[in-house]
């Protein structure tokens, strides 16, 4: 069986915020607020970075950082965790290729 480690996100992303509202999946990313987004990974590729906010109830949005205003895509912490991990175990190597 394989026993995958639950990844801490409380190293790279700050203390859950408050939204007031529904939040889903899509909604535009300017609606959740311009603090709290982070860029937990970057790299140099002229700015064009994913940013990642941790919402009060343990979701995790992401947005592209070129674009603000555009969609938010809502994640649970597992989902963040499960592909981080099957990203750090070569899972997602073929979209280097």
């Amino acid at each position: 069986m394989n026993h995958i480690k639950p990844l801490s996100l409380s190293s790279t992303l700050p203390a859950p915020r408050v939204h007031t509202g529904l939040i889903y999946n899509g909604m535009p990313a300017r609606e959740l607020g311009s603090e709290g987004w982070h860029k937990p990974w970057s790299g140099g590729n002229g700015g064009n970075c994913l940013e990642a906010m941790k919402l009060d109830d343990g979701r995790i949005a992401v947005r592209q950082s070129t674009d603000p205003d555009g969609p938010a895509l809502i994640y649970t912490s597992a989902e963040i965790t499960a592909f981080i991990e099957g990203a750090k175990a070569g899972e997602a190597d073929f979209l280097l290729s």
